[in-house]
């Protein structure tokens, strides 16, 4: 290996990588690899580094991008108020900012020992799927718990019952390396508590979701249907046991069945959907798309209260609110990775690969050339997701529907940006309900179809978990 730098040499010999091993070598950087989100990319690597606007953004379109910040950032208060614009919170909800939950722009967490309230942590309520409630389960994918919804939300205005308490506790569970090292990972135990309208349905499906990073939206928004669906279709050709799925759900405004990609289960087909539905869920905030607040037959008192509607029935959120808080969401840019070109991080993108943690964690695509923004359109980008269902084991299984998505199904996050949550969101809690509380964790909690990953990563020795993590934060 004559052209191999000499300490990057000693490192691989060191790391175990032999030449018999099929995973590709990394012992460079590729050209642009730290450019994660394309010419959108931000060199900003501190606290501020997931809220700023894509770096081809122009200074004529910054002004929607600042005034859809302060609609997500600033608080909706209760209905009548003075401030017309931003009134109309609740009845029930979960959170008076967008902010709150995604914490800086970045990701949310599980509630700590005796918070009062969960915060930038939800939990999705259902009930199991029967054909009489086949135009619902069509159109949300789910059928809601009858009293409580389809999501449980612990806040609500005065005069008005709250449905509840949320609390999270956990179960240590030991995981040992091959070296003898051992990891104590944290099963949660979801307890809903103080129910303000009754017991739930018997049968009631609960699934906690903590809120996930903003950055990259508009440019995974961009890829094309037929670059997610054709990773399907290489992952079942290579019929090595990943069988990644599209999800297929509905569109509120093409009233048709489309390609799933946003969510924890990419139950929602696109980013203005997903905001409409995170104002109605999160804050009791109606929409054009969704009129109505998110009051159940049984909770009286929600229906009855009042509202921030205009006098012609407008929606709290306006259709300009709305669209500027989309133009935010589609340009948060992704900040540019570090130490590209460090012998351990590149080691560490080597064992990934070794691992074959890339069969799911697809790391490019180029965006189309109709992109919604021509900021995003033509972008080389590096997300490492494949945006599509896989099967995470019974560790990690809500046993929840969703559309297509069934009860150990997860869409494969993307991973840019992940190095940065400490920095950003103060705390490195991973996974679907944050049970993760480091990397190593998120990494070791992977079962089904990633359980080789996994007994590969276990495998590993000292040095290897150290450079595996180096490339994960690097990212």
């Amino acid at each position: 290996m004559p052209s191999l730098p000499l300490r990057l040499f000693a490192l691989f010999l060191a790391l175990g990588l032999s030449a018999c091993d099929d995973a590709p070598r990394f012992t460079e950087a590729e050209p642009g690899e730290a450019r994660s989100g394309g010419d959108a990319t931000v060199r900003k690597t501190d606290q501020n580094s997931f809220s700023l606007p894509s770096a081809n953004l122009p200074p004529s379109r910054r002004v929607d991008f600042s005034v859809g910040n302060s609609f997500f950032r600033n608080p909706w208060v209760i209905a009548p108020a003075t401030t017309t614009a931003r009134d109309g919170l609740g009845p029930l909800f979960n959170t008076n900012a967008c902010q709150n939950c995604h914490i800086k722009d970045g990701r949310g967490h599980p509630p700590a020992p005796g918070a009062l309230n969960a915060v930038s942590m939800l939990v999705r309520l259902s009930i199991p799927d029967s054909p009489a409630y086949a135009k619902v389960i069509e159109q949300l994918g789910v059928v809601p718990e009858p009293v409580y919804g389809g999501q449980f939300q612990d806040m609500s205005v005065p005069g008005v019952i709250p449905e509840g308490k949320v609390r999270v506790d956990y179960t240590p569970v030991p995981v040992r390396f091959q070296d003898g090292s051992e990891v104590e990972l944290q099963k949660p135990t979801l307890q809903i508590t103080q129910l303000g309208y009754g017991p739930m349905h018997p049968d009631t499906r609960f699934s906690a979701r903590v809120a996930p990073p903003m950055i990259g939206l508009g440019l995974l928004e961009a890829i094309p249907d037929e670059a997610i669906l054709a990773n399907a279709e290489a992952q079942a050709k290579d019929n090595k046991g990943i069988a990644g799925r599209p999800n297929r759900v509905w569109d509120d405004v093409q009233q048709k069945t489309v390609l799933g990609r946003f969510g924890w289960k990419a139950g929602q087909p696109n980013l203005n959907q997903q905001n409409v539905h995170a104002f109605s869920g999160d804050m009791g905030l109606t929409t054009s798309l969704r009129t109505f607040d998110d009051c159940t037959n049984a909770q009286v008192a929600c229906k009855q209260a009042p509202n921030g509607k205009g006098p012609d029935g407008e929606p709290e959120v306006s259709d300009n609110i709305l669209r500027l808080v989309l133009f935010y969401s589609r340009n948060l840019a992704v900040p540019a990775r570090r130490d590209v070109s460090s012998p351990e991080v590149l080691a560490g993108k080597t064992l990934f690969f070794q691992a074959g943690c890339q069969s799911c964690h697809t790391p490019k695509y180029t965006t189309a050339a109709n992109a919604s923004e021509p900021e995003l359109a033509n972008q080389v980008i590096r997300p490492y997701s494949d945006l599509l269902l896989h099967d995470m084991g019974d560790g990690l299984a809500d046993n929840r529907t969703e559309f297509k998505a069934g009860g150990r199904d997860w869409r494969t996050p993307p991973l840019w940006g992940i190095g940065l949550t400490q920095a950003v969101s103060g705390h490195t809690r991973f996974l679907h309900d944050g049970r993760a509380r480091n990397l190593l964790e998120a990494v070791l909690w992977h079962g089904g179809e990633a359980t080789a990953a996994q007994q590969k990563v276990l495998s590993f020795d000292a040095g290897q978990r150290a450079a595996l993590l180096a490339f994960l934060n690097s990212l």
